[in-house]
């Protein structure tokens, strides 16, 4: 992996294209919330692509920068997928946040309702207290619902994490992982999701995600998000627990 984040942002920057509104959140990609089962893919590819840049002069100054993507190739029996963010702030030529992250999954359809995953991530969130964070999980899952207006999905197996604080250290500790991920179709535009996971040995992550995608046409959607984290054993350096997060972004569908 690249050890410099700024080189990562650029690299991320780059695939993820050029701005398509003027926001400065996104919802988290700690979550992987997009429906990614084989069996009922309808392409061969699905993703999508959210970026956005504001700035403010004057009295004070200001400035946000966010992009996001997922991206999901489908075989016969097996999906793979990619994600990646990049997201920083600064007020009055200061920086506030910085936050980069990026992840790989595999999924294998063992049969209609169960599947085997592996997936992992890393993330760079300097002002959260981490340097960087490496993730990886494996395990088996259930596809509980598959219907044309709901999917559920749940998963659970082991893992590692090893983190490199922003105040020094670092530490690499196994993990067991679970997550589930809910989407309803309340009408022919609107879709409801829900996220949530949980990454656990002698202190906890939780991570939801709940927000509502609005179909503008073929192409362009809508998305609304609140996304919660929680650590039970936070660095030093932050030492709240729980950070949320509300967005509102304009989504292009790749096809």
């Amino acid at each position: 992996m690249l050890r410099n984040g700024r080189s990562r942002a650029v690299w991320l920057m780059t695939i993820l294209g050029m701005s398509l509104a003027s926001f400065s959140t996104f919802a988290d990609t700690d979550i992987f919330t997009a429906l990614d089962d084989p069996s009922t893919a309808k392409k061969s590819f699905d993703g999508n692509v959210q970026a956005g840049y504001n700035a403010q002069s004057g009295n004070s100054t200001s400035s946000a920068l966010a992009a996001s993507s997922t991206m999901t190739w489908f075989k016969s029996d097996n999906a793979y997928s990619l994600w990646a963010e990049a997201a920083n702030n600064s007020t009055d030529d200061e920086r506030s946040s910085e936050k980069y992250q990026a992840g790989a999954r595999a999924r294998h359809n063992m049969d209609a309702d169960n599947f085997l995953f592996t997936q992992g991530s890393w993330l760079s969130d300097r002002f959260n207290g981490y340097r960087s964070r490496d993730t990886l999980t494996a395990g088996y899952g259930r596809q509980v619902l598959n219907g044309p207006i709901s999917h559920l999905r749940l998963e659970a197996g082991p893992g590692v994490r090893h983190d490199e604080f922003q105040g020094g250290g670092n530490q690499t500790k196994a993990l067991a992982y679970g997550a589930a991920s809910f989407t309803y179709q309340l009408t022919d535009s609107t879709q409801f999701i829900q996220g949530v996971s949980l990454l656990g040995n002698d202190d906890i992550t939780a991570n939801s995600e709940t927000g509502l995608s609005v179909a503008i046409n073929t192409h362009f959607a809508l998305k609304m998000t609140y996304d919660v984290t929680y650590n039970s054993s936070t660095p030093d350096s932050a030492p709240k627990h729980t950070d949320t997060k509300t967005a509102v972004s304009l989504v292009y569908n790749m096809q």
